[in-house]
């Protein structure tokens, strides 16, 4: 009896480990990149553009990681995720302002702002989460919209000496060597924070709220406080990408942060596939990535055509993710399929 157990310890484990090294494999990819661009940086063959680049596409990477909590586990339809992003950008960089005179602008600064704009976001979660979160589908829809365009307002009609009004809070820019590398090392921690909970038994309880709710309070779960817990943290992370965009723009204006903007963060997390972290993150940095080139090769007259060019490219990945008639070259050209594909079966030689 031990040795059949023995036995099956010994072939159950290569399952396991190969599982585990799986689970590790966003953060040995984003590491993998990071330490590339590093490298590249060092040697100073890094434009600036290229660096600003970057910057944006791990702030997307956040937005949508966070997001993904909230839409692809929970379950649930939030569309002011732009708000929490702008509550952490105005007072993480009106925090980093107050305090560049007596701490200078160094990692202090920005470690600082971070908790705060991350913090400010998480109370405005539990704050609109408290009554929004009784409600479900379009409901919780609308209600975080209203959110997202009351925060805009109200920052918008702010004094010019608090968070200067329409034309924008000024906040100070961090070194672009740098903020890439810190912006990149969020990008993992979001990552560790965000899988560390949803293969928790917590993680468990929110997908279980997520297949049916009536089911999910049948067997005891708080729902309430798991759907508040949830949209708190992705309120934070928000708040933390709001945070670097502050100190990446050097200037926060609250129209950017409309309902566009949560739409467009909705897209990356659609795009992505429904739960899926991974397909998340690599939706966010072709978007970004997609946007930022169409800005720059689009300028003059042709500028109009961005949004056109834009709506079109993600017209066709959405027909080519589900349409069932290319089920076949989708099935082809699957990652895993690629790779079983150029292996050589054993004794082929």
């Amino acid at each position: 009896m031990t040795k059949t157990t023995d036995k099956n310890v010994q072939n159950t484990s290569p399952i396991k480990q190969k599982g585990q090294w799986k689970s590790f494999l966003n953060y040995i990819v984003i590491g993998g990149i990071l330490i590339f661009f590093l490298i590249f940086s060092m040697v100073g063959g890094m434009k600036s553009s290229t660096q600003y680049l970057l910057e944006k596409i791990a702030i997307a990477m956040i937005l949508a990681v966070s997001l993904s909590m909230v839409v692809g586990f929970l379950g649930e339809l939030s569309l002011g995720h732009a708000g929490f992003m702008c509550v952490g950008a105005y007072l993480g960089g009106k925090t980093a302002v107050l305090l560049v005179p007596a701490l200078g602008n160094g990692l202090p600064t920005l470690l600082i702002s971070l908790v705060v704009g991350g913090l400010s976001a998480a109370i405005c979660g539990i704050i609109v989460g408290l009554p929004a979160l009784r409600l479900r589908g379009d409901y919780l829809a609308i209600v975080t919209l209203a959110f997202g365009e009351i925060v805009k307002s109200i920052f918008m009609n702010s004094s010019s000496d608090s968070f200067g009004g329409a034309l924008g809070l000024k906040t100070p820019r961090y070194d672009r060597n740098s903020l890439f590398i810190f912006s990149f090392v969020l990008v993992l921690l979001t990552l560790a924070v965000v899988q560390n909970v949803i293969r928790s038994r917590h993680g468990r309880a929110v997908t279980a709220i997520r297949d049916s709710e009536i089911a999910a309070r049948a067997t005891g779960i708080s729902v309430t406080r798991y759907k508040l817990i949830v949209f708190a943290m992705s309120a934070f992370f928000a708040g933390i990408a709001g945070v670097l965009y502050s100190f990446s723009n050097q200037t926060v204006q609250s129209v950017k942060f409309g309902f566009n903007y949560s739409i467009e963060i909705l897209v990356m997390v659609v795009l992505g596939g429904m739960g899926s972290i991974n397909g998340s993150l690599i939706a966010s940095a072709l978007i970004t990535f997609l946007n930022v080139r169409l800005a720059t090769v689009l300028t003059g007259n042709l500028a109009v055509l961005q949004n056109l060019i834009y709506a079109l490219v993600l017209i066709f990945i959405v027909i080519y993710k589900n349409a069932p008639s290319l089920s076949g070259l989708r099935e082809k050209m699957r990652f895993q399929n690629l790779l079983h594909k150029n292996k050589k079966p054993k004794g082929s030689e």
